[in-house]
């Protein structure tokens, strides 16, 4: 189930949500450092990791599904979100140069289409950075986030989504490793959880962010050439199967031959023991 636009709000506004923010978008900035005059586009509830591509990119805009629900951003500037299907991005071909996915690929109804889509719309050789919660991790067990909701992916189930549709998984990263709690306690001390996690247990980390570039395969300009096949030498055994079940007229005339060798080889023996009977001459 696809979270609902004012749980997310709600969710991002509070003390946890900014932790959340903080830590995923240090992970975020470490994957992109550069944008230099990028057109950077943002699919789900991208909307508070926007902010800080903006500065660095051409132009950011966010595009959100129906089921989850619209809001405005940003809220001091004219409005940059629209609101349209995950498989029917209102944008031409190859017209943005880096998309990130938050909340929308775990909550998607179809994941090929959305690729798909997000395919389109970069253009060659652009990149996408899809922030998913860990198979792993425990903050896909709470449904007080947002990150409980949908499917969560593993490294491998996540590459081989992207292979699938033409995109090269490249470099990642993992965030969130304390547990999804709203003690004050464990919120004073996620970073020193997140120091902790980073350095021995990444695979058990709460969100992964894994960047995948967009690939392009162009066609031969000529058609392959047919490989000429070699002769094929039947093995002995074979032919010899094949004198076994040859045509009656040939064992027959095999045999023919056969009898006129045999009567040839018996006359000439009789003339030659008839020559060694005669007496030699005197």
């Amino acid at each position: 189930m696809r979270p609902d636009i004012i749980d997310l709000q709600a969710f991002y506004g509070s003390r946890q949500g900014q932790l959340v923010r903080r830590l995923v978008g240090r992970q975020i900035r470490l994957l992109w450092p550069e944008l230099p005059g990028a057109r950077v586009l943002g699919l789900g509830y991208a909307v508070p990791f926007l902010g800080l591509l903006a500065e660095a990119s051409e132009r950011v805009c966010a595009i959100m599904p129906p089921a989850q629900g619209v809001a405005p951003w940003p809220p001091d500037r004219p409005n940059r979100v629209a609101l349209a299907l995950e498989g029917e991005l209102p944008l031409p071909d190859r017209s943005i140069d880096r998309v990130l996915l938050v909340h929308a690929l775990e909550s998607a109804e179809q994941i090929r289409p959305l690729l798909r889509e997000v395919w389109r719309v970069l253009v060659d050789g652009g990149q996408a950075m899809i922030v998913v919660p860990n198979r792993r991790g425990l903050w896909c067990l709470s449904e007080s986030t947002p990150f409980g909701h949908g499917q969560p992916f593993s490294v491998s189930q996540l590459k081989e989504a992207l292979r699938s549709m033409l995109f090269a998984p490249g470099p990642s990263a993992t965030a969130l490793y304390m547990p999804p709690s709203r003690s004050r306690l464990l919120l004073r001390t996620a970073v020193a959880w997140e120091r902790v996690g980073l350095r021995w247990a990444q695979p058990f980390a709460g969100v992964l962010a894994m960047t995948a570039v967009k690939q392009i395969y162009a066609l031969p300009s000529e058609p392959a050439k047919a490989r000429k096949r070699k002769p094929a030498y039947a093995p002995v055994q074979a032919l010899a199967a094949a004198e076994r079940v040859a045509p009656p007229q040939h064992r027959t005339e095999g045999h023919q031959t056969g009898g006129a060798a045999g009567r040839w080889s018996t006359n000439s023996a009789c003339s030659l023991n008839r020559l060694l009977s005669q007496p030699l001459p005197r």
